[in-house]
């Protein structure tokens, strides 16, 4: 039996998909517990429009990134997260909230900070959506209550600190597809590749690149869906024409979680959050690292390591996915092995696991 009614939770996210995803999935695990939830965020979230928090309490906080930038940029993102911190301050002491929830990025610094301030100190929880933990959240490691993880093991932890394995929390639509069956292809291969927002415009020439290279037989049984943007897709499609793909291509897919179900094999980046979602539903893939992302190469190996993945560098060039993608098309029981591999690394229920830690934590009011 839970004790008193929660008066606020906070949920600190916001910038790209790849934190406010989880965010959300946990705001809607607390939301249908009865608990109150507010979101603190950044300008470039799309709370507004959040199925989950739009039309709720949303507090749009200034701040900026001070990471990879100049001395200048950096004096005033520091500057603009100091004023994040005081307007933080100001929402947090009328009400006060009983937890802070950060997911990582600088919109979790300032509502982090300026708890620690308040007479009556909120537990303060992190999420790491990655297998190395974020600039962000090593910053604000050492003053959390809790840790909470999306791998294991997770590099980057402070000394003395010890996560807790929650895994990532991921959109409902991919739940409903947790552990979907997987048939490997006997005729029609459906190939999926999602580039992100980052990385879908080198995708554009690499992937088209690495099908040319492919034996013809196999290259007229594969059905491609591609990410791509709208400034290349010309190309891209004329590439993939020459080479006798038939492809469907667009800058942005709403039905992510039918197109994984239905694919044989996933090329993709290795965020945490796609990582997360081939785990989840259980789908082979061939993860690509962003070339200047290290979290996202330690979440790629942290999949491998399970069987469910092969990793292949960018600059390993289009021969190199080639190979790849050819041993694992030709090899329909290893595709089912890894499929498998994938689906026993996933974890479904991770936004309750969250949402359980959290409540456990309020409840128990524990010591940092």
């Amino acid at each position: 039996m839970r004790g008193p009614r929660v008066k606020t939770i906070i949920i600190a996210a916001g910038g790209t998909g790849g934190h406010f995803f989880p965010a959300e999935a946990l705001g809607a695990a607390l939301m249908a517990r009865g608990e109150r939830v507010a979101l603190m965020t950044d300008a470039r979230s799309a709370a507004a429009k959040s199925p989950v928090f739009g039309g709720g309490e949303i507090h749009v906080l200034p701040g900026a990134g001070i990471a990879g930038r100049s001395i200048i940029r950096a004096l005033a993102g520091a500057a603009a997260i100091a004023r994040g911190v005081l307007a933080a301050r100001r929402i947090m002491a009328p009400m006060p909230p009983a937890a802070v929830i950060g997911f990582g990025g600088y919109p979790a610094v300032a509502p982090i900070l300026a708890a620690r301030s308040l007479a009556s100190r909120p537990v303060l929880i992190l999420h790491d959506q990655n297998a190395v933990l974020g600039k962000a959240n090593r910053l604000l490691a050492r003053v959390a209550d809790r840790i909470a993880l999306s791998f294991t093991p997770t590099g980057g932890l402070p000394a003395g600190r010890v996560g807790i394995l929650t895994g990532n929390p991921v959109r409902p639509a991919i739940v409903a597809q947790a552990n979907a069956p997987y048939a490997p292809p006997t005729d029609q291969i459906n190939l999926l590749v999602l580039g992100g927002s980052l990385g879908a415009t080198a995708f554009a020439t690499l992937i088209p690149a690495a099908l040319a290279r492919l034996p013809e037989s196999l290259r007229g049984r594969i059905t491609l869906t591609m990410q791509c943007p709208a400034s290349v897709t010309d190309s891209a499609r004329a590439a993939l024409a020459t080479a006798g793909i038939n492809a469907t291509l667009a800058p942005f897919f709403d039905n992510v979680a039918g197109l994984l179900t239905n694919a044989h094999l996933v090329i993709t980046r290795a965020g945490g959050s796609t990582v997360a979602e081939l785990a989840v539903i259980g789908r082979p893939a061939i993860l690509i690292p962003l070339r200047i992302n290290d979290d996202q190469r330690a979440n790629a190996d942290s999949l491998a390591a399970a069987g469910g993945a092969l990793r292949v560098e960018q600059t390993q060039g289009d021969a190199a996915l080639a190979a790849a993608i050819e041993s694992l098309l030709t090899d329909p029981a290893r595709l089912a092995a890894m499929a498998a591999a994938a689906a026993a690394a996933g974890i479904g229920n991770a936004a309750a696991r969250l949402a359980d830690l959290t409540l456990a934590a309020i409840a128990g009011k524990v010591a940092p």
